[in-house]
């Protein structure tokens, strides 16, 4: 196995990684990424095949886990019952049931709200001054879909982005005391006020997801107020971190490209996120903890190890895409790894996809000359790779 070093904080390495995939792949299927200190795969094939090979998995194996700090324990108490992190047969408990409330149909009927959403938004942009599409756009319509998919109150969507923020930096390379403490507080805020909330709904039943989830039962059995808690969460963190991000480097993609409006027209719109999805996705790399050994070529991964699956690597193959570093959102569209795969595909991706194939034709519809008001800078935050800010003008 080949060794290669990249600081995930370089900045060359953070505004653009895809030069060091390139080298990665070239060197694989398998290479030790040395300051993470653990292999990784970069190319499609290897990617997508550990994505659904049963030998790995997310939860920590006995032997790897440790002592949860003092300071963490609200954090792990919400992660723990996160289906996330976990495998079967529990995972395939959890998601059974999540599934059975986070249905296509309730998922469609999402779709008018989106709209409203959107529509509301944008009339309250800036207009000839320059404004950062982010906070004013972008994070804001996924977390008031997710409140009211959830059946909260909006006006909690300052709290509901405070805490997702918090909880989802624990993720981030570099991460520090300040950072867990920070999302360990933010745990135990959102979970003081979930287990008030189910209670509620317990009580007093709604056409929402909380009351859906309270409700769902598979073989006798329902999920717990801990189980409806993490659930929540990661609805939240995972649905809503990933969509401000896909949204916002998809906005700028878009206007770098200066990609024609015939390209998010009702017969192309699809097509072209899923080209977004491949040519800059939010979520660049998740790990997988190794159950057995497992042999690829001359590799083997040795059981109780990790591995770095980097999923935009594998949006970047030359293999399956040709001119893999164009983005061209005429391409016939090929599956990627943006959502993930197997156990742990996203369970949000159907709604991720309709909000991306709504807001940005009503965003360029409404905002017919909006352009670029400073060039986009990606923060220090990998795994993820999102936008510091979005500075545009209209």
């Amino acid at each position: 196995m080949k060794h290669l070093s990249q600081s995930p904080h370089d900045p060359a390495f953070i505004q653009n990684p895809y030069p060091f995939y390139d080298r990665a792949r070239a060197a694989g299927p398998i290479v030790f990424w040395e300051d993470y200190g653990m292999p990784a795969a970069f190319d499609a094939g290897t990617v997508q095949a550990l994505l659904r090979d049963r030998r790995l998995g997310r939860a920590v194996p006995e032997a790897a886990r440790k002592p949860v700090p003092d300071h963490m324990v609200p954090f792990h108490a919400v992660e723990q019952h996160s289906m996330l992190e976990l495998e079967p047969p529990d995972h395939t408990r959890l998601r059974g049931l999540v599934l059975r409330a986070f249905t296509s149909r309730r998922i469609a009927s999402l779709k008018p709200d989106i709209e409203a959403v959107t529509a509301e938004l944008l009339t309250s942009l800036p207009r000839n001054a320059p404004f950062d599409l982010i906070p004013r756009f972008c994070a804001l319509l996924p977390v008031r879909i997710i409140a009211r998919l959830l059946g909260v109150p909006e006006a909690m969507s300052p709290d509901l982005l405070r805490w997702s923020s918090a909880m989802v930096a624990v993720y981030q390379a570099g991460r520090n005391r300040a950072i867990e403490e920070a999302a360990s507080q933010a745990a135990q805020e959102f979970a003081d006020f979930l287990t008030a909330y189910i209670e509620e709904r317990r009580q007093r039943p709604a056409d929402d997801l909380i009351t859906q989830l309270i409700a769902a039962e598979q073989d006798g059995t329902r999920l717990s107020t801990a189980e409806l808690i993490g659930t929540c969460v990661l609805l939240l963190n995972a649905g809503h971190e990933a969509t401000v991000h896909s949204l916002g480097n998809a906005v700028a993609c878009l206007l770098d490209h200066k990609t024609p409006m015939a390209m998010l027209m009702p017969d192309k719109i699809a097509g072209t996120c899923e080209e977004l999805l491949r040519y800059t996705p939010p979520l660049h790399m998740f790990d997988r903890y190794v159950y057995e050994d497992v042999t690829l070529g001359d590799v083997t991964l040795p059981e109780g190890g990790r591995i770095g699956l980097v999923l935009a690597a594998a949006g970047r193959d030359p293999a399956v895409f040709s001119d893999p570093h164009r983005f061209a959102p005429e391409r016939s569209p090929h599956p990627h790894a943006a959502f993930g795969g197997g156990l742990h595909f996203c369970v949000g991706a159907p709604l991720a996809r309709m909000e991306m194939q709504i807001a940005l034709p009503a965003l360029f519809d409404a905002l017919p000359d909006l352009r670029l008001a400073a060039t986009p800078q990606f923060a220090d935050s990998y795994h993820f790779h999102k936008l510091d800010k979005l500075s545009v003008t209209a």
